[in-house]
């Protein structure tokens, strides 16, 4: 099915193609008489007439549009918000959103990168599955890149980022347990260094026990070997069978936190009156459905995505190669739910 043209327009209301294209561009007013202009506009209508963006942006030099390179992002619901941040962001300044996900396959990237490219694009947002450093893919020089959840794998590279503040979240994790009254606060972690939220963390569950006071203690940090429920619950059942088990646990992960829940269950240990936990992530399809529900710190998927967006298109803008690039730490809030208890005092 071949597209709409103006001069199709143009024939229908029997004006000429000038005129059809004054009035779609907003740029009749006093050209071309009111009745005509609103004819032209119900017939376009009518007809379905979409605007030939390439054709404009060869006149304008600009396309309005910025591509999203991502691996895997698109196809895990849990991260969705973080498209949909960029993408209603773009629209706010009139800019259209194209994405490609290379699912993980090998080989895609390239061929992803070069569409996009031939697609006029005014800037480039990469988005690893996690956050994990990044290998830019090869543009131009002077197409701006922006990293969504992720770090440029080369420290020397002028591009912009912006990523979770983990430490800041794990902080606030285990400081809302330190003010539930627990003093024998574990954590478990995840035993896989290409995570590098693992160190960031533990780093920041540790400055929150010596902010309060408290000696971190090694015994009480234990790593499962996968991120799933259920390597979780073979490392917690040893860690809630000892004698002097912890009161609490603040978990790498939601699924991590899931598998704490089947350890505890396991062991006849009631959440939260017996165990109190905190997860990481506020996965919509675990901390919600866990009972009871799990108190969690929230990733901010749909705030990185909107920060990406606004500053690769401030980027594009821009009237010179930019020098001096920028990071931004994403808040990570709690989200209070029913896996906390209160200690007696």
């Amino acid at each position: 099915m071949s597209l709409v043209t103006l001069k199709d327009i143009a024939k229908e209301v029997g004006v000429s193609i000038s005129a059809v294209s004054l009035v779609l561009n907003d740029r009749g007013d006093g050209r071309v008489n009111p009745e005509a202009s609103a004819r032209i506009r119900a017939v376009a209508d009518d007809l379905g007439y979409v605007p030939n963006l390439l054709a404009r942006s060869l006149k304008t030099k600009q396309s309005l549009t910025i591509g999203l390179l991502s691996d895997g992002v698109a196809s895990t619901p849990f991260a969705g918000p973080m498209i949909a941040g960029a993408q209603t962001a773009a629209a706010e300044f009139g800019y259209l959103l194209m994405l490609i996900d290379t699912v993980g396959m090998t080989g895609l990237e390239a061929p992803a990168v070069k569409a996009l490219l031939q697609r006029s694009i005014e800037g480039l947002i990469v988005a690893p599955d996690y956050h994990s450093y990044v290998k830019l893919p090869r543009v131009p020089r002077s197409l701006p890149i922006v990293v969504l959840d992720g770090r440029p794998e080369d420290e020397a590279a002028v591009t912009d980022w912006v990523v979770p503040d983990e430490v800041g979240g794990a902080f606030t994790a285990t400081r809302h347990l330190i003010q539930a009254g627990h003093r024998r606060i574990a954590m478990c972690n995840l035993a896989d260094e290409r995570y590098i939220a693992t160190k960031l963390r533990r780093r920041g569950y540790e400055e929150a026990l010596r902010t309060a006071g408290m000696v971190p203690d090694p015994a009480l940090h234990v790593a499962a070997t996968e991120l799933t429920a259920a390597a979780a619950r073979e490392t917690t059942l040893e860690l809630l069978s000892r004698p002097d088990r912890p009161t609490a646990v603040f978990c790498f992960s939601d699924k991590l936190a899931f598998g704490t829940y089947q350890a505890a269950a396991q062991l006849g240990l009631r959440i939260p009156e017996d165990l109190s936990l905190v997860g990481f992530d506020n996965h919509p399809f675990v901390a919600e459905s866990l009972l009871p529900p799990l108190t969690t710190i929230q990733l901010p998927h749909h705030e990185m995505g909107d920060w990406a967006a606004r500053r690769l298109i401030g980027r594009s803008q821009e009237a010179r190669e930019p020098r001096d690039p920028v990071s931004h730490l994403a808040h990570c809030p709690l989200v209070e739910r029913g896996s906390v208890a209160q200690l007696p005092s």
